[in-house]
């Protein structure tokens, strides 16, 4: 067990041997940390915190009570094989958060980037690659093998569908159930999931220029009421657009997907 010097450690708190702990890290009262889990510097587990499995939490991570990281996949097919879940940096994984390892059948790795919040009861399961500054809310489910690129929302109490790919910047609305994939920057809400719009909000938040969000709504006009398939018309799209925003809803678009996509109504 590596367990650094400057670690607090609460005497009732579990860490096998095996572990390894950072600098300046905090593990709480009746803790588990399993013997192949890698904590980075700085790390918080508040209290009755489970990390399981073959886990690294990167430096500044803060877990919260009940939370459960690691553990075995919720899947049938899974047979106990040497699978992984690696967390970034600066996350908040708040109150009974369920996180998963990956399966040898999705590539055997769960994967969370930097500067998440991931908020009370969510649940990401085996497989998902989740970008940077995501925002899970409260209750909502992000099923086995999915994608979350950069700075996505999914709102309170929604689904996502095993496979489906959301694209930077898109924002979930609260209660939506999500099957099939999302262009980035996109606005989806409604009991099953509708493509209404843009998340202008969010742009404009992000400081995106004028002319950018007008080449965003432009071109998320001509997907909507274009001639030809949806995928003929973000190709046409890449060749007149020069906006790079423009261009990654095109490269999404034309991407390998495993889904077909929501199409603006």
């Amino acid at each position: 067990m590596a367990v650094a010097e400057t670690a607090k450690i609460h005497p009732s708190a579990v860490v096998e041997n095996g572990a390894s702990v950072g600098e300046d890290c905090v593990i709480g009262p009746f803790c588990h940390v399993g013997p192949d889990v890698r904590l980075g510097e700085r790390v918080e587990l508040k209290s009755h915190v489970v990390v399981a499995g073959q886990t690294s939490i990167g430096d500044d991570t803060v877990v919260f009570s009940f939370a459960s990281v690691g553990e075995i996949p919720q899947d049938l097919k899974f047979r106990g094989e040497s699978t992984r879940l690696e967390i970034g940096a600066r996350n908040r994984i708040r109150e009974h958060v369920t996180i998963n390892t990956g399966t040898d059948g999705g590539g055997g790795l769960t994967k969370i980037g930097d500067d998440g919040l991931f908020m009370a009861g969510c649940h990401i399961a085996h497989d998902c690659i989740i970008g940077n500054n995501v925002i899970v809310v409260n209750s909502a489910a992000i099923a086995g093998h999915c994608v979350l690129e950069d700075d996505v929302i999914v709102g309170g109490l929604s689904g996502v569908h095993q496979f489906v790919r959301i694209g930077k910047g898109a924002i979930i609305g609260a209660v939506t159930m999500v099957t099939n994939d999302v262009i980035p920057f996109g606005l989806v809400q409604a009991p099953r999931g509708e493509l209404h719009g843009l998340n202008l909000v969010g742009l404009k938040r992000r400081g995106v220029a004028r002319s950018d969000i007008t080449a965003l709504r432009a071109a998320f006009q001509m997907l909507a009421q274009g001639e030809g398939a949806f995928q003929e018309r973000a190709i046409r799209l890449g060749e007149e657009t020069e906006s790079a925003y423009v261009q990654e809803i095109v490269e999404f678009i034309t991407g390998a997907s495993d889904r077909s996509f929501l199409t603006p109504g």
